[in-house]
């Protein structure tokens, strides 16, 4: 049984009687910032009191450590052109084989993409999954997670605590893990055993995968979002996976609402009639890291799906 299957029927258990919120996130420009350091954009906001070659500079070397870890430990080279949206998309070619002393190098995978290539294939999305539930730790030196740590310090100083300020957004109040009877279930999913609540984080992001889960990685947002809760939009567009989404999680108690920078995940909200909340770079805005509440968030829930006595948790 695949892992997808396992949260949707630990899901289905867990749900009766039990409100849901389901937050589904972009990433670039939202959870964190790369592509608005790269071309100068989040410097250019402040008018001159922010360096803007000083925010190039960082994002290149994000992008240098992105592509390293892609190719050095998530079979990028090899599977760059197989993009899917999400891992757990060919789990039914999975046949469980032991991978302790498997082969990579030298199993012939490519095309065509039949079902001998896609088992594969699902052999790595296995074992990249593994590796994103590990941890950086894991697998790089620690030499190597020193200079990872300086540079998350650097770019979280240069942008005013914008990923520190995100990932504190997602841990405390989307998670509801500041209820002190929170737990968090086995199947990935936090829940509130007093106000019969749950959050459930979700990333989909318009980049492939792969890279995507790296970044998940880097910037330390893997222990928030799991690896089966990572989307990637590049090939079939964000309306299919919010579908996609919904027909997961549908029950009756699940409300959705998507936090993004960008058009198409503000039109495929409105497509699916959810409430989209746009983030804003500008430092006076209150859609931004440091700055978006959970308070913000109840209020776009209510205007959709109207009041709620649950919010009252969040107060």
């Amino acid at each position: 049984m695949g892992e997808s299957t396992r949260m949707e029927k630990g899901f289905a258990k867990s749900s009766i009687g039990r409100k849901i919120n389901v937050y589904i996130w972009d990433m670039d420009e939202t959870l964190i910032l790369l592509k608005s350091l790269l071309n100068g954009t989040y410097a250019e906001v402040f008018n001159g009191s922010k360096n803007i070659q000083e925010g190039v500079e960082i994002g290149k070397m994000w992008e240098k450590h992105i592509l390293s870890l892609c190719d050095d430990h998530f079979f990028y080279e090899q599977i760059e052109n197989c993009n899917k949206p999400s891992l757990d998309a060919l789990s039914q070619y999975d046949d469980g084989q032991n991978l302790s002393g498997y082969d990579f190098a030298k199993d012939g995978f490519g095309t065509p993409h039949d079902d001998e290539n896609n088992r594969k294939l699902a052999y790595r999305h296995r074992v990249i999954a593994h590796r994103y539930q590990q941890g950086l730790r894991s697998f790089l030196n620690q030499e190597m997670i020193k200079e990872l740590d300086e540079l998350y310090d650097t770019t979280d100083k240069y942008t005013d605590r914008w990923l520190s300020s995100a990932r504190v957004f997602l841990e405390e109040e989307c998670s509801a893990r500041h209820n002190e009877s929170s737990l968090v279930a086995s199947d990935g999913i936090n829940e509130s055993s007093a106000s019969k609540y749950q959050h459930i984080n979700l990333l989909v992001t318009s980049g492939s995968l792969i890279p995507s889960l790296v970044k998940c990685l880097l910037f330390r947002l893997n222990n928030m979002i799991t690896h089966e809760n990572v989307y990637s939009s590049w090939e079939v567009g964000k309306l299919q996976c919010f579908e996609q989404i919904k027909s997961r999680f549908n029950s009756p108690n699940a409300r959705f609402c998507v936090i993004g920078d960008g058009w198409e995940e503000c039109e495929a909200a409105q497509a699916m009639r959810w409430p989209f909340v746009k983030i804003d770079m500008q430092p006076d805005s209150a859609h931004r890291f440091p700055g978006l509440t959970s308070k913000t968030l109840g209020f776009y829930f209510s205007v959709v799906y109207g009041s709620s006595d649950d919010e009252d948790e969040k107060e």
